[in-house]
């Protein structure tokens, strides 16, 4: 049998990274867009007012 992957990077740690994703309306096309960043607990806030 195979072993699953298990990823530990934040293991011990409290957990200050975050992918945050929002959803932006694009301009010229009318379409709407993702934006995806992987950003500190700390600057979420700013992400999601802009």
């Amino acid at each position: 049998m195979a072993k699953k992957p298990v990823a530990r990077t934040h293991e011990g740690q409290d957990r200050a990274y975050i992918k945050a994703i929002k959803m932006v309306k694009s301009p010229k096309t009318g379409a709407y867009m993702f934006d995806e960043k992987i950003l500190h607990k700390d600057q979420l806030n700013d992400f999601f007012k802009k």
